[in-house]
Formats: structure tokens, sequence, C-alpha cells
């Protein structure tokens, strides 16, 4: 099933094109991550999927429902967290969650029952009485979500969710993308931090408001440099003549290879240099690292 299908999406203000004919699909139960520099278009192409601003052209369709014409339905399926806490600061977690739930149509048996369960899985309840202006800023990104999360949304659309939170926030919040994951929800984020994009199942990274590169973390990384890295430990200097594989580096018994699949080459490699390979492995190459690259060739 496809959650998010973008056609030729674009959007311009002015002379100015933020998103330039955009084409993206987002598998349901997926945790999608788009990534991409400041101003390269990532925020106004998720207000363009929630209906917040109209593309200039283009179709944008959520579980099969077009935005434009059956924003309704549209707005069932998606739970949405801004970047910056948009949330009633005087009104307490329960009482934001409570607001929340009965603007998205549920009763108030409903939406009591949906926010104690909400409060259990996000370590709420504690707070429940405390004014939302008063909470730190990663209780506050917890009390974020669970508003997304209060009408059980299908389609989970969080710009920059962990922004400005520590580490081990940060890792608890992947725990719970992981967790609705299993539940089946879709997950379509956009982050600058690299480390976590890895967590992602699929990646899109934008430039100019366009899509440069798509793929799970590894297909991205290899996109970026032709292919993976090896590097072998030889007990003498040898050549290598093997197709999908060049020589990027050599020297002191070190080779450093670039292979177009390590795990379809590993075997061809060994048997290649036999009793003289002291030691194989892959380059661990960072998605930062790639993300970098292909900006400069993008």
């Amino acid at each position: 099933m496809i959650a998010i299908e973008a056609r030729g999406l674009t959007k311009k203000f002015g002379s100015f094109t933020a998103v330039d004919n955009l084409n993206l699909t987002v598998e349901a139960g997926l945790a999608f991550g788009l990534l991409g520099p400041n101003g390269a278009g990532k925020t106004t192409t998720i207000r363009m999927i929630t209906g917040l601003i109209k593309p200039t052209a283009g179709t944008v369709k959520v579980y099969g429902h077009d935005v434009a014409s059956e924003r309704s339905k549209v707005i069932e399926k998606i739970g949405y967290m801004p970047q910056k806490f948009g949330l009633y600061e005087d009104l307490t977690v329960e009482e934001n969650m409570m607001l929340f739930g009965r603007l998205y149509g549920l009763s108030k048996r409903d939406a009591l029952q949906r926010s104690e369960e909400l409060m259990d899985f996000l370590n709420l309840r504690e707070f429940r009485n405390r004014l939302a202006g008063k909470l730190s800023g990663g209780t506050k990104q917890r009390l974020a979500l669970a508003v997304a999360l209060i009408h059980d949304p299908l389609l989970l659309i969080l710009d920059e969710p962990t922004a400005g939170v520590d580490p081990p926030i940060r890792r608890q919040f992947w725990e719970i993308f992981r967790d609705l994951n299993r539940e089946g929800k879709t997950i379509l984020l956009t982050t600058h931090y690299m480390d976590e994009a890895e967590n992602c199942d699929r990646l899109a990274l934008m430039s100019s408001g366009r899509i440069i590169a798509e793929g799970s973390p590894s297909e991205v990384k290899r996109k970026a440099f032709g292919g993976d890295i090896v590097e072998v430990v030889l007990s003498r200097p040898l050549n290598i003549d093997l197709q999908g594989v060049k020589v990027m580096e050599a020297g002191d018994g070190k080779m450093k290879l670039l292979v177009d699949d390590y795990s379809a080459r590993v075997s061809q490699i060994i048997a290649k240099f036999g009793p003289d390979l002291r030691d194989i492995r892959p380059v661990h190459v960072s998605l930062e690292e790639a993300f970098i690259k292909l900006m400069r060739e993008g």
C-alpha cells in the first residue's frame, strides 16, 4: 500500500521555486526520512502533503485520497507535529490532549481514553496536570507527539521532531518511532541529524527543491561513492583485476578498493588474493560523508 504519492509537486513564492517538480512515493509502514540543508524545500513539501498550503502545480495523495479535493479524509489519516511547539502553554498536558481529541471529532469518552493510553505510552502521566508552558523541551516534544497521535492516524508527519533535545532523549524518541512502525503506522520525518537518519527505512535527499538521491541508507551511500569501500591487508604487494572492483589507494601492504557490491564480491576478492590475504573488511562510510559528497555533486 502507498501512504504518500506526490507527482510533479511544485511550489513557487513569486519568482522563487521552493519545490521543483518533485516526485515522491512513501510505502505504508515505513520510516521515511526527508533530508537536506536549510532552504532545500523539506518543510514546504511537508506543508503541501498535509494540505496546509496549496501547490503551484502537481498532485498529492495520502492513502489514495487527493489532498486538494478530499481534505477531510486526508486530515483523518494524518497526525502532524510541526518543528515549532504550537500547543496551548496555558493549558495542562491533559487539557491539550482532550482539546485536540475533541477537535478531531472524538467523543469526550474516547478522547479521555485515548489520552490515558498516550500518557502511558509516552510517559506523560506524571505531567498530566502541569501547564504545557512549564514543561522541559523533551517533555514538550512528547506532548506534541501525543497530540499528533490523539486521533490514531495512519500517517505521522514529523518536522524536525528531535531538534534541540539531548541525545539520550533522541534515542528514546526513535524507540517510540519503531514501536509506532510495528503498529503499522507510516512516519515521514525531516531531520538534520545524520546519525539518526540511519534509522530510517528509506531516505530522500533534497537540494534546491529537488530530490537528488533516494533509497535505503546503504543505497544512498553507494550512490554517493559509486559502490562499497573495502580495505584489504596483504602479505606482499599484488595487483587485482576483477570486474566490479577498482583500486582507490594502495601502499604498505594495504589496498582500499571500491566494489559495486561488497557482499557479491567478497568471495571473489578472497579467492583472487588467496594465502596472501591477511585481512578484509568493509570501510564504514557515514551518512554525513555521503550527504556532503552528494550535495557537492548535486
